[in-house]
């Protein structure tokens, strides 16, 4: 078992991906568990518009265990069910959404889960 472990986003992530039109980015840390990410998402910012180019799939297929830590995200399952997102909330969302930022706030959400190939370019 590995000891403690200390990473930050801010200055030592492994990966940084950033999005179409300069629109936000998302910051990776790799840890023997998985990725943790923690992606920044600027007002006007929409998956189907800036995410949808770089993953060429019709909706986001990934699955995300998030923590927004601020700002507001709208997520619309393909299936029509829809809900709203803001600091302190923990998510759990499956595959096949779209998403965009509601307001003038960036929104800023840590995920355990969907973000080891989001916004990879290949």
């Amino acid at each position: 078992m590995a000891g403690l472990i200390r990473r930050n986003f801010d200055t030592d992530p492994e990966e940084v991906r950033p999005f179409e039109a300069d629109t936000g980015e998302l910051r990776l840390v790799h840890l023997d568990a998985g990725g943790v990410g923690r992606a920044v998402f600027q007002p006007g910012w929409q998956w189907s518009r800036h995410i949808k180019p770089i993953a060429k799939t019709d909706s986001c297929q990934a699955a995300h265990v998030g923590y927004m830590i601020s700002g507001r995200l709208k997520i619309v399952m393909d299936d029509g069910e829809e809900s709203e997102f803001g600091p302190g909330d923990f998510m759990v969302c499956p595959p096949g959404h779209d998403a965009w930022v509601v307001g003038d706030e960036p929104a800023v959400v840590l995920d355990w889960q969907g973000y080891g190939d989001y916004a990879k370019r290949s």
